[in-house]
C-alpha cells in the first residue's frame, strides 16, 4: 500500500497498520482468527482427535463459515462443521462469552445440523450423528469440569436415548497438563513459538509471520469494517438529517463494532479498528441486544 497515494489509499494504509498490530494478539479464541486456522484441515482434525480423544480420527471434509437455514427460513452461521470417516457431522464453534453458548443455543445448532443433512427421499433412520462442540472462554455450564458431555437419557430407566445427537462444552480456561489442558492452552497463545502442537502452530506461523498470511487476515478484518461502513452509510441516508454525514461516520463505527463483537474480538481490539475510545464501544455494545455477551 503507497503512504503517498490518494486520501482514500492512505485511509486504508492506516488501517492496514492497525490491523497488522492487532493481528499480533490475537489467539485462536477469536473467532475470526480461529476460522482462517481451521481453514487447514490438519489443524480440525487435532483438535476433533483431542476433544473427542479418537487419535484415529479423519476429516474428510468441512465447510467454514457456512450460513445454514431452518424450516421457518431463519439461519445461523456455523463457524465449522467438519464431516469425519464415519460420516459424523461435527460443528465446531468459538465462543468468548458463555451466554453465547447457552444451552439452547446449543439445541439449535444442533437442530440446523439435522436439517441440513438429509435429502428428500431419505429416511431418518439415515440421519447421521452430529456433534456440536462449544469451546468457551470460562466454564459454560459453571460445575467445574474441563469438558461436558451432553445426551439426551430416558429418565426412568437412566438409559442413552440413543439418537446420535450429543453436546460437548470445553473450557478454554482449563489448562492442566493433559492432552485437552495443553491445547487449551495453545488456544490462548498469541504467537507460534509458545505453542505446544506444532500442527496448530504452523498454522499461525502462516498467519501471522508470512506476507500472505498477514495479507489474508488484514483483508477480512477490511472486509468487515467495510461491510459495518456501508450499513452506517445506509442508516445515514434513510434518517435523512442535516448532519447525516456525521451521523453515516457513527453508524459505520457502531455498525463494524457489532460486527467484530460478533465474531468474537475484544473491545478493546475493536476500538483500535474502528478508532473510537474502548468506553464508548463498550456502551454501543452494551445498547446491542445480544452482540455484547
Amino acid at each position: 500500500m503507497g503512504k503517498n497515494g490518494t486520501g482514500g489509499e492512505k485511509s486504508l494504509d492506516v488501517r492496514y497498520q492497525r490491523y497488522r498490530g492487532i493481528l499480533c494478539e490475537l489467539t485462536m479464541m477469536s473467532d475470526m482468527f480461529m476460522r482462517n486456522v481451521l481453514k487447514d484441515r490438519d489443524c480440525t482434525e487435532h483438535i476433533l482427535r483431542v476433544i473427542l480423544e479418537d487419535a484415529g480420527l479423519r476429516v474428510l471434509e468441512q465447510v467454514i463459515q457456512k450460513d445454514y437455514k431452518s424450516l421457518q427460513g431463519r439461519s445461523a452461521i456455523l463457524d465449522c462443521v467438519a464431516v469425519d470417516s464415519s460420516n459424523r457431522q461435527i460443528n465446531i464453534e468459538v465462543q468468548q462469552k458463555t451466554e453465547g453458548a447457552s444451552p439452547k443455543r446449543a439445541r439449535y445448532h444442533s437442530g440446523l445440523l439435522d436439517m441440513n443433512t438429509l435429502n428428500p427421499g431419505q429416511m431418518f433412520e439415515e440421519l447421521p450423528e452430529t456433534c456440536v462442540i462449544f469451546i468457551t472462554l470460562g466454564d459454560g455450564l459453571g460445575y467445574g469440569c474441563p469438558i461436558y458431555h451432553i445426551k439426551r437419557k430416558i429418565a426412568e430407566v437412566n438409559q442413552d436415548f440413543q439418537d446420535g445427537s450429543y453436546i460437548i462444552y470445553v473450557d478454554s480456561k482449563n489448562q492442566e497438563d493433559t492432552p485437552l489442558g495443553r491445547l487449551m492452552r495453545d488456544f490462548h497463545c498469541s504467537s507460534a513459538s509458545e505453542m505446544q502442537s506444532e500442527i496448530l502452530a504452523k498454522r499461525v506461523r502462516e498467519l501471522k509471520e508470512t506476507e500472505k498470511g498477514a495479507e489474508i487476515m488484514c483483508e477480512e478484518m477490511d472486509r468487515i469494517f467495510r461491510e459495518g461502513r456501508k450499513l452506517g452509510e445506509k442508516e445515514g441516508e434513510r434518517r435523512g438529517e442535516k448532519r447525516g454525514i456525521a451521523i453515516g461516520e457513527m453508524k459505520t463505527q457502531k455498525a463494524t463494532a457489532a460486527r467484530l463483537a460478533g465474531r468474537g474480538m475484544e473491545v478493546s481490539e475493536i476500538s483500535d479498528i474502528v478508532g473510537v475510545k474502548a468506553e464508548l464501544v463498550r456502551k454501543w455494545l452494551e445498547n446491542e441486544v445480544g452482540v455484547l455477551k
